[in-house]
């Protein structure tokens, strides 16, 4: 006989598997928009902020994978490639910043990385709440953390979306100071899952 708990569980269940792969498709586009907006635009924040939608792609593959199974082994595997993926991302902006700010690289403006930073803001921060609650009410730590990681992408996409609006004023340096802003989450990000 099935419990109303359980009943609940599996709503909760259905609910996060919803929320990643809405996370997933979201991403999926945001790197086709993002590479042909960073590529037109030559903005290190526009790539680093697709390369960090690469992570939040691997992130919601690894909580899918997490969501299908069960046990702490797997929660601690899952937790780790999320971190190790964060130090990366933190590592390659963290020179590609620090060539573009020491090689006075200007960046071309971006309408079209404009309009998707500060529509993917919006949409991150309402499923990175979607996130933490079904996360919390599943007691997932996978889950939540994941639900951390979106709103991080959401604080991201509103500093990239500054550095952005801020370039278009013919203030240069705010695109590559974008990208330390990705360094310094993703480092706190990488420390706190590897820390699991």
């Amino acid at each position: 006989m099935t419990t109303a708990r359980e009943i609940s569980r599996a709503s909760l269940l259905r609910r996060g598997f919803v929320l990643e792969y809405t996370t997933l498709v979201w991403n999926v586009i945001g790197i086709v928009v993002l590479a042909v907006a960073a590529v037109s635009a030559r903005s290190v924040a526009l790539a680093g902020f697709g390369l960090d939608s690469l992570i939040e792609i691997g992130a919601s593959t690894v909580v899918i994978w997490e969501l299908s199974g069960t046990g702490e082994d797997r929660q601690r595997r899952a937790m780790r490639l999320i971190g190790w993926a964060f130090a990366a991302l933190a590592l390659y902006l963290l020179v590609q910043s620090t060539w573009a700010l020491a090689a006075g690289f200007h960046a071309h403006h971006s309408p079209a990385g404009i309009a998707w930073t500060a529509v993917t803001a919006a949409v991150m921060f309402a499923l990175a709440a979607g996130k933490s609650r079904t996360g919390a009410a599943l007691d997932n730590p996978v889950l939540k953390t994941e639900g951390r990681v979106t709103f991080i992408d959401g604080l991201l996409a509103t500093a990239v979306l500054l550095g952005l609006v801020l370039n278009v004023w013919g203030l240069w340096w705010a695109d590559p100071l974008a990208g330390y802003v990705i360094v310094y989450y993703g480092i706190k990000e990488a420390r706190a899952a590897l820390a699991h």
